[in-house]
């Protein structure tokens, strides 16, 4: 694809994909995605990813996996609603964007470490913990070396 192709030769791994003019993020290459952001009033970090209420966001099994286990955290919010691109950016600027990850079922998840956006690099913090907890949870349970939420793993 021509967007694929044009972030590669500009030194970028993946395309980032926006929705409307109000430049609502929805994924990454093909892969669901999630921000950690610091609540601008309460500094409480929140989890924000896509709904799926339009349709056009994949209703992937490691996303709904990553939206169940952090919130069993409790000290995370969670919230499925449309970022926008400047959103992101402001919350960047004032050093609330802690991290951000791709989540699919071949990647589990993949550090985001940088955005290029208005010709602008949003530089971002990889790999976070709350990435790297997500990656060890999942795959602990998947290797069967945590226990997993009831019905997640079964032994055959």
């Amino acid at each position: 694809m021509k967007p694929q192709a044009e972030a590669t030769e500009s030194g970028y791994s993946q395309v980032l994909w926006l929705f409307g003019e109000n430049r609502e993020v929805t994924e990454v290459g093909s892969m669901n995605l999630f921000f950690l952001i610091k609540d601008k009033a309460t500094g409480k970090p929140e989890l924000v990813t896509p709904p799926l209420t339009r349709g056009d966001i994949l209703p992937g099994v490691t996303r709904d996996s990553i939206l169940h286990l952090v919130k069993t955290w409790g000290d995370i919010d969670v919230s499925e609603r449309f970022p926008t691109m400047p959103e992101i950016q402001e919350a960047a600027n004032d050093g609330r964007l802690v991290e951000a990850f791709g989540a699919g079922t071949a990647a589990v998840v993949t550090p985001i470490s940088c955005i290029k956006y208005n010709g602008e690099d949003i530089e971002i913090p990889a790999v976070g913990s709350v990435t790297q907890r997500v990656w060890d949870e999942i795959t602990g349970i998947q290797y069967g070396k945590i226990e997993g939420p009831e019905g997640w793993s079964v032994v055959v």
